[in-house]
């Protein structure tokens, strides 16, 4: 935030080539730059929870370098999301890749100091055991939120070798930890094979609600993201998104792709159709660049992020305008 209290915004594009200086999201100031921020953007470069292909833990970096060509002014959101709020890169937060339970330990950490001043979190995986920690702190601050988890796969399972903390268990975790409310809790992008039938059994008894790739394709966007509306409510909502809700043809750089996906278009416009829900943080997890051809997939993620983003920076614009208006005593317009 400027001494002027208005945000500080990218790198001018106009007068430093985008290919030119550090990678941070979308040529955005650096948290230590600012001082403070209202949306901080900050990466867990860490993928020792996956069960298939590693290296999520690059994702991050991808991300930011992707994020080179997004431009200030959103269209589709009619919002200029880096002058409604400060948004600011808050680097990575370093995590142990030899002890997932210390690297969970450490990621809730972080990112309770963060949220402790007063920012939201949009967090670049790293694979999708993150969420889990990134949950127990945000509910501190929110109590159990609504989830929305866009995903191939529904990461409810209970184990993997044992593993409690792996990247297909954080929301049973979840669940049993009462972070979530289990009265708003939706996959969407569900798809492919699984173990049997009780996978699907176990996550209805957790309260998920699913909305499946071909779900998607027969309704349309606008249906499922009003039915998706429908069911958060007014509840504090945070999203997580595995980048392999894509097809593998939108997004190739992820560990586990699976055939049969949403297309980036329909992700894009069911992340558009959030607008007005109460979003209090949020999570892209998965991108894999070493299977990635010609930035497809962080370039997708990059454009998530950034819708995500546009809708916290227009949710956070909103409730200034109120507290302006309960200050100076008249009504909004």
């Amino acid at each position: 935030m400027s001494s002027t209290g208005t945000p500080r915004g990218p790198v001018d594009s106009s007068r430093v080539p985008r290919y030119a200086g550090p990678a941070t999201f979308a040529r955005l100031p650096r948290l230590d730059e600012v001082g403070r921020t209202d949306v901080a953007v900050v990466g867990v470069p860490f993928d020792s929870g996956v069960s298939y292909r590693p290296g999520a833990r690059f994702g991050g970096n991808a991300i930011r370098e992707a994020s080179r060509l997004l431009r200030p002014y959103n269209p589709a959101q009619d919002a200029a999301p880096f002058a409604l709020a400060q948004v600011a890169d808050a680097g990575d937060i370093a995590v142990n890749p030899f002890d997932i339970g210390e690297a969970v330990a450490t990621v809730e950490g972080a990112a309770d100091e963060l949220l402790a001043t007063g920012a939201r979190l949009m967090t670049l995986g790293g694979d999708h055991t993150i969420a889990l920690p990134l949950l127990r702190a945000v509910a501190r601050r929110h109590g159990p939120v609504a989830l929305l988890h866009f995903d191939a796969h529904l990461d409810t399972w209970d184990t993997y070798f044992g593993a409690a903390y792996t990247h297909g268990t954080p929301f049973r975790r979840a669940v049993e930890e009462g972070v979530v409310d289990t009265s708003a809790l939706s996959h969407v992008g569900i798809r492919g094979p699984l173990y049997g039938r009780k996978d699907l059994d176990d996550d209805e008894k957790m309260g998920f609600g699913i909305v499946t790739s071909a779900d998607v394709m027969r309704r349309g966007v606008d249906e499922v993201a009003d039915q998706l509306r429908q069911r958060i409510g007014d509840r504090p909502l945070y999203v997580s998104v595995d980048i392999d809700v894509l097809d593998p043809a939108h997004a190739p750089g992820t560990g586990t792709p699976e055939a049969g996906g949403l297309t980036s278009r329909e992700l894009l416009e069911i992340l558009r159709g959030l607008a007005g829900c109460r979003l209090v943080s949020a999570d892209l997890v998965e991108v894999a660049p070493a299977y990635d051809h010609a930035e497809i997939t962080s370039v997708a993620a990059s454009h998530t992020a950034y819708e995500l983003t546009t809708l916290m920076a227009r949710q956070l614009a909103d409730e200034a305008q109120l507290a302006d208006g309960a200050a100076s005593g008249s009504a909004p317009e």
